[in-house]
């Protein structure tokens, strides 16, 4: 059996995977879903200082520190760095990475630049505006792709601020994370933001796999999400 270890995306916390943990356990695997570092249950550690490093280094450390081997480590939306960056580090210890509705980097990438145009622009005049230059505020849900009220009334309170220099420090990636199998997952059912890193993975000749439902997957198709990471882990 595998341990996946999953990491959620800006604004979210490891409490986003309460859905789809349960399924991935009952088949046998071992599962960790940590809080990155100035968000949600770790809030009280943010600042203007917490970058994309700090977030890889988090995911390192709970790598090294529970001496974990045979990693599925897998990055939604903003969390694709992360994973890159992981991957770079570490790549002895993983045996797959996936990147869900996530951002595929090359080495000296920032999340920022990968984003369409459109919604950079929203990200940029957002962070000098309510987020005094240095937050993300927390994005539309319904921008998303989730419009059932439960899960809007599950997910609103527990979102907060995102730091913004984890959009705009490069991420360090090379060959290293390269040699890591990578697989990534399209959520189709909404204004599809990563379909161009789709396009990328697919160039790169990773496999691309695809969930009908908006840009929170674990949230509003948990079922078929872990479905989805079972086959990968198969």
């Amino acid at each position: 059996m595998s341990t996946f270890v999953l990491l959620h995306g800006a604004w979210h916390g490891g409490w986003v995977w309460q859905r789809v943990a349960p399924a991935l356990r009952a088949a046998g695997h071992a599962v960790y879903a940590p809080t990155l570092t100035g968000v949600s249950d770790r809030a009280h550690l943010l600042s203007p200082s917490v970058g994309l490093s700090t977030h890889t280094e988090d995911v390192v450390s709970l790598i090294e520190a529970h001496d974990l081997t045979d990693v599925v480590l897998v990055g939604h939306s903003y969390a694709g760095q992360v994973v890159a960056g992981v991957a770079e580090r570490v790549p002895d210890r993983l045996r797959t990475r996936v990147h869900l509705d996530a951002f595929v980097p090359d080495d000296g990438d920032a999340a920022i630049d990968l984003l369409p145009e459109t919604v950079a622009g929203h990200y940029r005049e957002s962070v000098s505006g309510p987020g005094f230059g240095w937050l993300i505020p927390v994005r539309s849900l319904a921008k998303l792709g989730v419009t059932e009220q439960a899960d809007l009334d599950w997910l609103t309170p527990r979102l907060t601020p995102h730091p913004w220099l984890t959009y705009t420090e490069p991420v360090r990636c090379g060959a290293a994370a390269a040699s890591v199998p990578a697989v990534f997952v399209e959520c189709t059912d909404w204004m599809r933001v990563f379909q161009p890193q789709a396009e990328r993975a697919a160039d790169r000749g990773w496999p691309v796999h695809h969930v009908a439902t908006g840009h929170e997957a674990m949230v509003t198709a948990p079922a078929a999400l872990a479905d989805t990471l079972l086959s990968v882990a198969a």
